[in-house]
């Protein structure tokens, strides 16, 4: 591809990585892995030093949103048709665990799609992830039982 411009040049030179790398080595970040240079991502974008700035981050909250979205609509096609404020508890949790470990809540959700807001409410606290969480679960609980947001 012939070179035309400045990003032409930086997707060239610095690459466009998708994954945070160390930009002394150019190894993929690894749990565990110690920084010889700065933390890096994209083409050649610091985060050592630059962190992201609040567009991007607003852009990045976003886009997971919508995965998010697609991911339980998808998997639970009925979610579509709750009230916005009980949906976005699913959303949290989804965003939060993922939607393979939200599958696993099975009673939760048998409730939540049967309209037992209370009973679901009580089925989400009485899990580990609840433990774990803690006021984020509480929250999202009365979120669910009474559908105002928290």
């Amino acid at each position: 591809m012939p070179i035309t411009c400045l990003e032409d040049q930086l997707r060239r030179d610095e690459q466009d990585r998708q994954f945070a790398y160390d930009d002394a080595t150019g190894k993929t970040l690894e749990v565990g892995m110690t920084l010889a240079g700065n933390l890096t991502i994209g083409t050649g974008h610091n985060l050592t030093a630059s962190g992201l700035s609040q567009k991007i981050r607003d852009l990045i909250r976003a886009d997971d949103i919508a995965n998010a979205t697609v991911a339980l609509e998808s998997n639970f096609p009925w979610t579509m048709d709750l009230d916005p404020v009980r949906k976005g508890a699913l959303l949290n949790m989804t965003f939060n665990m993922g939607i393979k470990r939200l599958a696993e809540f099975k009673d939760f959700l048998a409730k939540m799609q049967a309209g037992n807001f209370p009973a679901a409410a009580g089925a989400m606290l009485d899990s580990r992830w609840a433990k774990q969480v803690g006021a984020r679960a509480t929250r999202l609980s009365i979120q669910i039982e009474s559908g105002f947001w928290q």
